[in-house]
């Protein structure tokens, strides 16, 4: 029987708590009765901060004790897979996340489990619930710019540029730590979610500040996750894509991304401001759509927390109403979008063009 009010117990108390928690917040029929966190005090200040009535250092205490509906995994990514299968071997809904896993054979596992667990499964690509996205989404689909020829991603941004930056998870390919994971997977599913499916790919990656310190002693630990990235793909059709992503530089940094074709183009720029020109036009139109959260009380008026506040309020009503949300990345979509981030890390490897093996599919 589906819930009349959802159960949601949070596990990690960085984008956990900064939007998942104001985005549940908004969504009517929805309370978060338990937050998590590795460290104890972190886990009771964010409890004390928004009212929740449980914390945990341990996510297998909180899944036993807490009668969860929903569990939202935003940890690092190392620690998905596991987290993920305890949560469906304890039957809630989950949403992790991205990038979905390490590799294939970790999403391949989770997708199965899932899927044997017949509950809902999301992945936290939350600008797929983005107004002025969704937008080009569909001005994509009804032909908008014709025949797509290419499409290109440049994300710039000096967020690890600082050498002093202390070193973490994030610096460690191991644990899932680089930028290919953080933002490429973003930029991947933007493209599979606009144009359709990855074949092959041709992909390199660098690690420019190659140690950080220990945030512990200050002794320096060597760094073997990307902090640079780029690569060239082919997509179903024929389309040509490419992807840039630096996060270390120090001036210039800027967003964009472009989808030409036949009949016009499209461009989502460094605002968030959505411009098309078509064949016959003198000059670009504007497209971009309002997002009505703008503004919302308690909320981050970040693209990222409003973005999540939307899927939250449909991943919410979906499991009231027991049914499947209507739009949104599930782990069949993470399935496919690790597929593309191995290959990019392969291609890097052996200096190739690399096909996308999506695996054994569950």
């Amino acid at each position: 029987m589906a819930p009349e009010t959802v159960r949601i117990g949070i596990i990690g108390t960085g984008f956990g708590q900064s939007a998942m928690v104001p985005g549940f917040r908004l969504a009517e029929g929805a309370t978060v009765v338990a937050i998590c966190s590795s460290r104890r005090e972190r886990a009771e200040a964010a409890a004390r901060v928004h009212g929740i009535p449980r914390a945990y250092t341990d996510y297998r205490a909180m899944l036993a004790e807490s009668q969860l509906d929903l569990v939202c995994i935003a940890t690092p990514t190392a620690t998905h897979a596991p987290i993920t299968l305890a949560a469906l071997e304890a039957g809630c809904h989950v949403l992790c996340e991205k990038p979905m896993a390490r590799d294939v054979a970790e999403a391949i596992a989770m997708l199965t489990a899932a899927r044997r667990a017949g509950v809902i499964h999301l992945i936290d690509h939350e600008l797929r619930f983005n107004p002025t996205r969704a937008r080009a989404a569909r001005l994509i689909a009804n032909g908008y710019v014709g025949r797509v020829y290419y499409a290109s991603i440049r994300n710039v941004s000096g967020i690890r540029a600082d050498p002093q930056q202390p070193w973490s998870w994030w610096s460690d390919r191991a644990q899932g730590g680089g930028a290919l994971g953080a933002s490429g997977s973003h930029q991947i599913d933007l493209l599979r979610w606009w144009l359709g499916e990855f074949e092959e790919v041709s992909g390199q990656l660098e690690t420019y500040v190659r140690q950080r310190p220990d945030p512990a002693t200050g002794t320096l630990r060597p760094v073997d996750s990307d902090d640079h990235f780029s690569f060239s793909a082919r997509l179903t059709g024929g389309i040509g894509a490419h992807v840039f992503v630096s996060y270390v530089a120090r001036h210039g940094g800027s967003s964009q991304v472009e989808v030409h074709g036949d009949a016009g183009s499209l461009v989502l720029d460094h605002n968030d401001r959505l411009w098309g020109r078509r064949v016959g036009m003198d000059t670009a139109e504007e497209l971009t759509l309002p997002d009505p959260l703008e503004g919302a009380p308690g909320l981050s008026q970040s693209v990222w927390a409003r973005s999540f506040a939307h899927l939250a309020a449909e991943l919410v009503v979906a499991i009231r109403e027991g049914r499947q949300p209507q739009r949104g990345a599930n782990f069949e979509d993470g399935l496919w979008c690790q597929a593309v981030l191995d290959a990019v890390r392969r291609s890097s490897e052996e200096r190739r063009w690399v096909e996308v093996e999506k695996g054994a599919e569950p």
